[in-house]
């Protein structure tokens, strides 16, 4: 027990409790995943079983820490269940999804693929292209599926509305096309495992006698598939342990609900609750400045995050003229302070809410030959040589993979056209088959005529490769389809593009020796697995002496010495859809994920906003942020254009380098006097005060009292109370009227 000693005493609560539901509330930076790895090695302390411990994590590299956390502690460790839903999931899957007339050996699809499916049935149902975007019914479908809908529960929840009923019918059609492909989206691999569970006694027993002690981490992102999967899982013992900081829940848009979070208590009652508020990663100016805007969210749990750390420096506010001026500040500080040895590259991270914001950021640190690496861009498993070659891998696994057998049936070039796949496609739909069978029948398909041997010949080559595939590791296979099928010559020109995709495909053959050497269970499905199941986050690498740009969402879970947080402006962030939908769950989400950016810096935080911005191709001017008019003054200092006070001189190697990199780019640096207050509304006339009744435009609600208005960068935050329901509207957008 002697690592109790690294515990504090909110920490040490929460690891030695044992039975019974357990919420632990943690902060930013507390520690939750010592906390975690610590339960997990009291349980076994305890002579639990690990056959009857899972724990479960959003990402792969959380997965990866704990695990090698509790190894570290107990050799009992590897024995425990450590995934994140979508690996325990698939795990359970592979083992029982027979009960759902599906084979062992199913594909996962991701995005691309979904897309490509939604397009040849919107085609086969004539759905105009425009109207159903393929993008636009995925998203649909997939939030369905968060929802644990099936179509048909859809089709009766829309059967009045046209469109959505079309939707409705195209999302019935999807899934019949998966079943016959043997295939599951990513959405889908929780949605049947509950399905599983819930229909199947026998299996829910079976899972739910071997989970006993169930913990989930960042619980306040799970959704409802999650939320009834954990409910599920733990129905047995009731030991259900769930860490989470309903203050770091800003996956809403694709489905997180925050409530699993906040309920949780009524979910289980006489749960136990912990708060880990004490912060081991940041200064307390930071976390001030954190708490300053947090604490205007209404439906939040109360806590206060803090720290035995330094009280650190003031954060620094940058007012730029423009874009351009931004992305100079930021290259100019970062090269100022590398060059004095203060820093490395891999310090610094470059924060913003949009991924266009990059390029203007992009556009300076090139000049400056600031080394930068873009996070959230390409994932490498989804670009089109990495495809390609796994595609060819996800055929041989599984013959009924028809999206798989349509990307690869002329890649490299074999003369089959897109007139003779359709033809194929046609014959597979008329005969109920799969289009891999239908190949295999090409002598019999109507209208084919010279192009049959080919057809047929390419499907004989595929049974080879299944064979071979039987006795030889991935790698080998992956190597032995670049050979036969000469891929790597479609990129002989020596191009930069070519010479990266060639590099790409040594590198996918590099991850597959890598899994061989890695893992207990070498095969090629499950090689498929973790390939499909790799998250963008899994790719970050700290060892790299780069700067980081990533989103404030990519952001989640990382921290650096000194972020940069751009673009603090109302429109921008909050977002515009936030402030335009004039609810008031949609701002509190941004100002979760304001609340996030200000936590990943550990020592310095920059924050910059710009007079006038670029926005859907026309100069705006946007007030600055209410989230930092949300900060006391006294944590906020204006900076110069080297982010220094306004006496401070660079040397001279690095004013004339970055002299250099400001005329390459025309741009005049303008210095900020004062970080202000907001200032008040110019452009909104309310003709309404406290006390009367009005009608918001936006939202159904009806008609309220006005109980508060405030200013609010370029508008007013208006608080209204309806019956039974207290909201928040941005006054203009929101269009509020009084009623007399």
């Amino acid at each position: 027990m002697n690592y109790l000693t690294a515990l504090n005493p909110a920490q040490s609560e929460a690891v030695l409790h044992t039975d019974g539901p357990l919420l632990i509330f943690a902060g930013a930076g507390s520690g939750k995943t010592r906390v975690l790895t610590y339960r997990v090695a009291h349980l076994l302390d305890q002579g639990i079983d690990p056959y009857h411990i899972i724990a479960i994590t959003f990402t792969n590299k959380a997965a990866k820490e704990m695990r090698e956390r509790v190894n570290a502690i107990t050799p009992l460790g590897d024995q425990v269940w450590v995934s994140t839903f979508h690996a325990a999931c698939t795990r359970i899957l592979r083992r029982e999804i027979q009960a759902l007339g599906f084979t062992k050996g199913f594909s996962i699809y991701d995005p691309q693929d979904t897309t490509r499916i939604l397009k040849d049935i919107l085609k086969e149902k004539r759905l105009d292209n425009e109207y159903y975007r393929p993008n636009y019914v995925a998203n649909i479908i997939s939030t369905q599926k968060n929802e644990l809908r099936t179509p048909a529960e859809y089709e009766q929840m829309v059967s009045s509305l046209y469109r959505e009923s079309n939707v409705a019918d195209v999302y019935d059609t999807y899934q019949k096309r998966l079943t016959t492909m043997n295939a599951l989206d990513f959405d889908d691999i929780i949605f049947k495992t509950v399905e599983l569970l819930q229909n199947n006694e026998d299996i829910r027993r079976k899972y739910q006698n071997r989970f006993r002690y169930v913990m989930v981490d960042e619980y306040q992102d799970t959704n409802h598939a999650q939320y009834k999967l954990v409910n599920l899982l733990s129905g047995y013992a009731n030991n259900l342990c769930v860490v989470g900081d309903d203050d770091q829940s800003i996956y809403g848009w694709r489905g997180a609900n925050v409530e699993n979070i906040l309920q949780f208590e009524k979910d289980y009652p006489g749960a136990k609750i912990v708060k880990l508020e004490e912060n081991y990663r940041s200064t307390q100016t930071i976390l001030n400045a954190a708490n300053d805007v947090i604490s205007n969210n209404e439906n939040r749990a109360d806590k206060q995050l803090w720290t035995q750390n330094d009280k650190g420096q003031p954060i620094r506010v940058y007012m730029a003229g423009n874009e351009r001026d931004e992305g100079a500040f930021v290259a100019r500080v970062i090269v100022d302070e590398v060059s004095k040895g203060n820093a490395r590259y891999s310090d610094f991270a470059i924060l913003y809410r949009a991924n266009a914001q990059s390029r203007s950021i992009e556009a300076s640190l090139s000049p400056a030959k600031i080394p930068y690496r873009i996070f959230g861009g390409v994932r490498f498993y989804e670009r089109m040589e990495v495809k390609d070659i796994i595609a060819y891998l996800k055929a041989i696994n599984n013959p009924a993979d028809d999206v798989a057998y349509l990307r690869i049936i002329n890649v490299p070039k074999r003369g089959i056209g897109a007139a003779t796949v359709e033809k194929i496609q046609a014959y597979a739909i008329s005969q109920e088959i799969t289009f891999g069978a239908a190949m295999e029948r090409a002598a019999d398909i109507p209208g084919l005529g010279r192009k049959a041997p080919a057809i047929t010949a390419f499907a004989g080559y595929m049974l080879e490769l299944s064979r071979f595939a039987d006795g030889h590791s991935v790698a080998a296979l992956i190597k032995k389809i670049l050979s036969d099928t000469k891929y790597i010559d479609t990129f002989a020109d020596d191009t930069p593009e070519n010479q990266e995709r060639v590099a790409n495909i040594m590198e996918l053959i590099a991850n597959a020796n890598a899994f061989e050497r890695e893992s207990e269970d070498t095969s090629l499905g499950k090689y498929l697995e973790d390939v499909a199941l790799v998250t963008d986050v899994d790719n970050y690498d700290t060892s790299s002496n780069s700067v980081s740009l990533m989103t404030l969402h990519s952001a989640k879970g990382l921290e650096f010495n000194a972020v940069f947080l751009v673009g603090m402006e109302e429109n921008i962030f909050p977002s515009y859809r936030s402030l335009e939908s004039g609810e008031e769950s949609a701002v509190e989400e941004e100002r979760r994920l304001c609340y996030v950016g200000f936590t990943r810096a550990r020592q310095i935080l920059y924050v910059t906003h710009a007079e006038v911005r670029m926005q859907f191709d026309f100069p705006a001017r946007n007030a600055p942020s209410r989230f930092l008019g949300e900060v006391q003054l006294d944590r906020l200092t204006p900076v110069n254009s080297f982010g220094r006070p306004k006496d401070y001189r660079p040397s001279a190697a690095v004013r004339g380098v970055q002299d250099n990199m400001l005329s390459k780019r025309n741009v005049r640096p303008k210095l900020p006097s004062a970080v202000a207050p907001l200032p008040s509304p110019k452009n909104v006339l309310l003709d309404f005060a406290v006390g009367d009744m009005v009608s918001p435009a936006m939202g159904k609600y009806g008609v309220g009292e006005v109980v508060e208005i405030r200013p609010a960068g370029a508008d007013y935050e208006v608080t209204i109370q309806f019956d039974g329901v207290r909201k928040k509207f941005m006054a203009g957008l929101a269009r509020i009227k009084k009623v007399e």
